[in-house]
């Protein structure tokens, strides 16, 4: 009896104490079950770690340092990103500012020329680049007819109608930032190789 009651006492502590380990007050957050799975080790900018002793308990660090310690402390006010320089805008990897028209901005977009330089080599990446991307839903000729563009219908025929005449600009806008059925692909495809479709659409799909 006496042992029964025993293991309700060692089972009720438990149980309390475990509840308790859950609460979080003031500045402790609580415990955690597999801490390496919560606080990342490497630089985050949004989540810096900057005591270094902050998991000194299970560190294996060369550096001696507490395992969840993650500022870089080479950086001034220990911040793991620097502020960008004062009066400058930022560019791609490709050289390029950052397009920040709207999707709607239509007409604004048109006035845009293509600053890629056209070249043979140019129209052949931008064969590539077309059959990889646009295929699917233009077809290999631009006429709307890909396996795709079947399913999906309404896929615009680039050798027809309107879309003759239609400003570097625009197609490429529409690319980057989609019209209609056609999907936004900003994210997917570099400005860079957006004009390069752009040409291949315009001089080689449509003869302009």
């Amino acid at each position: 009896m006496k042992f029964t009651k025993s293991i309700y006492v060692i089972a009720t502590a438990g149980i309390a104490l475990g509840l308790a380990s859950c609460g979080a007050s003031g500045d402790h957050p609580g415990y955690e079950y597999a801490p390496q799975m919560y606080n990342s080790i490497p630089y985050e900018g949004l989540s810096q770690i900057i005591n270094e002793d902050e998991g000194q308990w299970l560190s294996t660090r060369e550096d001696e340092k507490g395992e969840f310690f993650n500022s870089n402390i080479n950086n001034p006010h220990r911040m793991n990103m620097r502020e960008p320089v004062a009066n400058t805008v930022p560019r791609t990897k490709d050289g390029m500012l950052p397009y920040r028209l709207l999707a709607f901005e239509l007409e604004k977009a048109a006035e845009k020329q293509n600053p890629v330089e056209l070249t043979d080599q140019v129209l052949a990446e931008g064969h590539q680049l077309f059959l990889q991307y646009c295929s699917a839903c233009h077809g290999i000729n631009g006429e709307g007819d890909g396996k795709a563009g079947e399913v999906i219908g309404g896929v615009a025929n680039l050798k027809g109608g309107a879309y003759i005449n239609l400003p570097e600009g625009h197609i490429f806008h529409v690319i980057m930032k989609g019209k209609g059925r056609m999907g936004a692909h900003g994210s997917q495809i570099p400005q860079e190789r957006i004009w390069k479709i752009v040409h291949y659409v315009k001089q080689e799909i449509q003869k302009q």
